[in-house]
């Protein structure tokens, strides 16, 4: 019989961290014969193989290298995944440990329904190293350093707060899909595969785990966080602002692929060094959509676009669209309100913060009042982004509410 569920760990030049990894899962409340691991190799140069073969004999370990091409975890993870049976995929980084009921709280999630299961990680604050823990690694077992550590409030996960808000439920949060880390989360297979793993364009620093959480959930399944499946994450040395950067550069990605207006909140909070915004500026849009929805701007379309003498893009268009050019662009927050739209204009599902539109694609860029409730705090965006797609200044119509 196959395993009940897989452990895939992307690994690259990371030998002897990975090897405190192999290790804590040979430490499993799970018998072995009920998982397997696979180390997929982003095509290390060090002794990661020789580390591998020494666990051969205390695991049930499979091993794939790829050359080394760039960063290719994406595509390593895929691999791993595609090397093992078991109707149940978790992945773990390369470092950290998992703890005692790992594999069991992982395999047990998915016995009733399918979810995407996120497991808490002790210790991983990469801006704010849990003072101590480095030094406790070198004698104690994840079970040891979770009995010391539980209650330090640096050993909390990072996500600890805003989770704990919602008693740990995050689809009760905007976005649940943020918090699916590729550290610590387990799906099941035929759900992994339904929406193709995680997407291989990735290839910098971050961000394509949480996009395949967007797409789990897009799919259809819960996102569930469990305080059973935890793992400990040591402090090693790590270049913060390279990751930041990485993340900005993976975000847009994301935009660029997705476009969607909680995809653009989140994006323009991260650009802004501010991610905190993101989810009270959904629950503000949210509010604003409600309030907009029956909102009519036709005649400010029709007076700001009627001597355009080309091709318009509307910010906020409403449905209800009056005659415009040929190649006009429509582009509204509310998805139910763009359906209705009339007319063979391509539309986007957006809220102007980021125009999925190349530099001075259109003549004119209008603005509509649909925006006002988003333009205290997004106006110097959009008023930028309509500047940018139109060859001439853009017509702004919205203004802050009073």
């Amino acid at each position: 019989m196959p395993p009940r569920i897989s452990v895939v760990i992307p690994t690259y030049n990371r030998a002897e961290l990975l090897r405190r990894t192999l290790d804590s899962l040979t430490d499993q409340t799970l018998p072995p014969d009920d998982f397997d691991v696979v180390v997929a190799d982003d095509g290390s140069h060090d002794h990661t193989a020789d580390v591998v073969t020494t666990y051969q004999n205390r695991l049930h370990l499979h091993y794939h290298h790829q050359p080394d091409h760039g960063r290719r975890v994406a595509h390593a993870r895929n691999a791993g995944a595609r090397l093992t049976t078991a109707p149940v995929l978790a992945f773990l980084d390369s470092g950290t440990l998992a703890g005692p009921d790992f594999t069991r709280a992982h395999a047990d999630a998915h016995t009733t329904h399918p979810v995407l299961n996120l497991g808490y990680v002790h210790g991983y604050r990469p801006w704010d190293p849990t003072p101590g823990l480095a030094d406790a690694l070198t004698t104690r077992t994840p079970k040891q350093l979770h009995h010391d550590f539980q209650h330090h409030p640096g050993f909390r996960d990072i996500r600890h707060e805003p989770l704990a808000a919602v008693d740990f439920q995050p689809d009760r949060l905007p976005f649940p899909w943020l918090y699916a880390w590729g550290m610590n989360l387990s799906v099941r297979r035929t759900d992994f595969d339904a929406v193709g793993g995680f997407d291989e364009r990735f290839t910098s620093w971050g961000t394509e785990d949480i996009e395949l959480g967007y797409r789990l959930r897009r799919h259809g399944l819960a996102t569930r966080f469990d305080l059973t499946a935890w793992a400990v994450e040591p402090p090693h040395d790590r270049d913060t602002g390279e990751m930041l950067a990485g993340a900005k550069r993976t975000m847009r990605q994301f935009l660029d692929q997705t476009h969607e207006p909680d995809v653009e909140l989140v994006w323009a909070a991260l650009e802004r060094d501010d991610p905190l915004i993101a989810e009270a500026e959904h629950h503000a849009l949210t509010a604003w959509t409600d309030r907009a929805r029956t909102l009519d701007v036709r005649p400010e379309i029709e007076h700001h676009a009627a001597d355009a003498g080309g091709p318009v893009c509307v910010i906020g268009c409403g449905d209800d669209i009056p005659d415009l050019p040929d190649g006009s662009v429509l582009i509204d927050f509310d998805a139910d309100v763009l359906e209705k739209a009339a007319g063979p204009h391509e539309r986007h599902h957006a809220i102007g913060l980021q125009v999925p539109l190349p530099d001075n694609a259109v003549q004119r860029v209008v603005v509509t009042s649909r925006l006002a409730g988003l333009w205290r705090t997004w106006g110097d965006v959009i008023t930028a982004e309509a500047g940018r797609v139109g060859r001439e200044a853009p017509r702004v119509v919205a203004e802050p509410l009073t």
